[in-house]
């Protein structure tokens, strides 16, 4: 099936604004869009916007000194060129000279320390990124994480209810129509996991919480490395 066009992108070249002209070459020089955001470090979603939104004027500078790196210098390492963007990509600022603040959306931890994020399909398939401010902040909090996931049950590697993939699962294992299977892997009773440790898996995967979550689920042994995560939720709380 031909993939379905964008509704809200113009069609030819000369109405495309100047950032969403360099992003379309850094394209076809074979960068994605979500390893252009890696390289300006913003959310992917932004240079989606680029081209529906007509935003990115900022990043032009830094847009432009990438292009050539890659074209004329032959780098193409993500961190060298993630390196070079950040000296032509600057933050706003007030009237005052102030660092402007950034609008995004809240992470909300009770004063309990409780906090729930999930994720599908989708979010998934761009790096659960909405999970990161999350687990970031349960990091700087102290707090312990716990994380479900569903995957196709041939891609675990133990049977259902096993004690050796998940001692004290929530609410036992939940299994689906669809041939899934919904395994929790932490909780308050068995202690969880330590938010911070995780918060620099997600770091060193950059940004990436599917892949760190991915990892982590595959060095411990409990699922098998071509395996998709379909659904993912993260939970955590303050340690007593």
């Amino acid at each position: 099936m031909p993939p379905r066009p964008r509704r809200n992108r113009p069609t030819g070249q000369s109405q495309l604004n100047e950032a969403a002209q360099l992003a379309d070459q850094l394209q076809a020089a074979g960068y994605t869009k979500r390893d252009i955001a890696r390289i300006i470090n913003r959310d992917p979603s932004l240079v989606s916007q680029f081209y529906t939104k007509h935003k990115g004027a900022a990043f032009v500078p830094a847009l432009q000194q990438v292009l050539a790196a890659v074209q004329m210098g032959g780098i193409t390492d993500l961190p060298e060129l993630t390196a070079l963007a950040a000296r032509y990509t600057h933050r706003r600022t007030t009237a005052s000279g102030t660092r402007a603040r950034v609008r995004s959306k809240a992470v909300l931890i009770t004063p309990t320390g409780t906090g729930t994020g999930r994720v599908a399909a989708q979010a998934i398939a761009s790096g659960s990124s909405r999970l990161r401010p999350l687990i970031a902040e349960a990091a700087r909090q102290g707090l312990r994480l716990a994380f479900t996931v569903r995957l196709a049950k041939t891609g675990y590697l133990h049977p259902s209810g096993s004690r050796t993939d998940s001692p004290g699962i929530r609410r036992d294992v939940i299994q689906r129509a669809d041939h899934t299977e919904e395994r929790a892997y932490g909780s308050a009773q068995t202690g969880g996991h330590d938010a911070a440790d995780f918060a620099r898996r997600v770091d060193a995967a950059g940004g990436d919480v599917t892949a760190a979550v991915h990892q982590w689920l595959v060095e411990t042994g409990r699922i098998r490395p071509d395996a998709h995560i379909l659904h993912l939720e993260v939970r955590t709380w303050r340690p007593r």
